[in-house]
């Protein structure tokens, strides 16, 4: 079988699998159209709650953060407020014997 004849015969897979999806969802939407008019929904209705919470808006944050000041500084002018990891500069100070309290602003 040469390519051409195997290229062929996935355009008419591909175009039948699309024939298909859409006969298959004609027919969902069919279905739920007659569930609907049965039991008198509308598509708000079929709305879960998880969705409807996904759409609330954003609360905005009451207080805009503040910066923090820098607790730490080198000679170099490097600051590191003492929040988070401590910095590359001031683990290889420690590393090097160097004291947390000798970088105390």
């Amino acid at each position: 079988m040469s390519i051409n004849e195997l290229l062929a015969q996935k355009a008419e897979l591909e175009r039948q699998i699309a024939e298909q999806t859409r006969a298959e969802r004609a027919s969902a939407v069919s279905q739920i159209k007659t569930l609907m008019s049965t039991y008198g929904l509308t598509p708000g209705d079929i709305v879960t709650d998880s969705a409807k919470v996904a759409k609330s808006p954003v609360k905005e944050k009451s207080t805009p953060r503040a910066t923090v000041a820098p607790k730490y500084r080198d000679d170099a002018g490097n600051t590191w407020t003492g929040r988070g990891l401590k910095p590359r500069w001031l683990t290889t100070a420690l590393a090097a014997g160097a004291t947390l309290e000798q970088f105390a602003i």
